[in-house]
């Protein structure tokens, strides 16, 4: 089931992103003893982020992951870990336990993808060839339409068999979630702002859009696709 909301601008944008968040977390733990919540890293999220710090949460029972990872240190001004801990985590009571980032330390990042791979089969006690399912992953998409470290035309858009994989962009590695891990997701939040995302939007919801060039086309969970924008980003998709 895919939804596409326009907002008005960035501000109601992650207001209703908020409200959308903080419901869900509440009514699945009526149903479930914890609630997981992959985020993302950019600049769109970071006053979602914020403004979570600001709810009354169950922390203890929320447990935090990342969509996928800059390969820099958790102290790196490009760290999508320390974006989220300085906006939200490190502002409230988080159990540290609850905080599962990506590893970038072991100087391989191949090595740090299977590292991460198997923390994630642990935690959600899923086999090898089986992919464990997420409450929410928070999505952006860039302009070039990659979402998490999937980037057009490179070999992380295949893999199939793995729950992290390293992505490239220009050269860079960085760890990300892959499709399988993506898709069987409960639910994916797309967060999406500005004028410069049309073009890639367009080629997304286009029928004839080509998922190797708008990765973020080919995200298609068996839960919920949520596409959230704001008018400067939506307004060729709204009505």
């Amino acid at each position: 089931m895919t939804q596409i909301q326009v907002l008005s601008d960035k501000p109601t944008l992650i207001a209703h992103t908020l409200n959308l968040i903080v419901d869900k977390i509440h009514t699945t733990l009526q149903q479930q003893e914890k609630f997981t919540l992959a985020l993302a890293g950019g600049g769109t999220p970071k006053p979602l982020y914020e403004a979570l710090a600001q709810q009354s949460l169950p922390l203890e029972k929320i447990h935090i992951f990342w969509g996928d990872e800059r390969y820099v240190s958790a102290a790196h001004p490009d760290s999508n870990q320390r974006m989220a801990r300085e906006a939200w985590l490190d502002q409230v009571d988080f159990p540290s336990s609850n905080i599962h980032p990506m590893p970038t330390g072991s100087n391989d990042p191949s090595v740090d993808a299977q590292t991460h791979d198997q923390e994630l089969r642990d935690f959600f006690g899923v086999e090898a060839g089986e992919f464990p399912t997420f409450d929410i992953i928070l999505l952006g998409m860039g302009d070039d339409g990659h979402t998490a470290s999937l980037f057009p035309k490179t070999e992380a858009l295949t893999v199939s068999d793995r729950l992290i994989t390293v992505g490239n962009k220009d050269g860079q590695p960085r760890l990300t979630f892959t499709y399988p891990l993506l898709n069987h997701a409960r639910c994916i939040i797309f967060l999406v702002a500005g004028e410069n995302k049309r073009p890639a939007l367009a080629q997304i919801f286009s029928p004839d859009g080509d998922e190797t060039l708008y990765p973020a086309k080919a995200v298609q969970p068996q839960g919920e696709l949520i596409w959230l924008l704001d008018e400067a980003a939506g307004a060729e998709l709204n009505g």
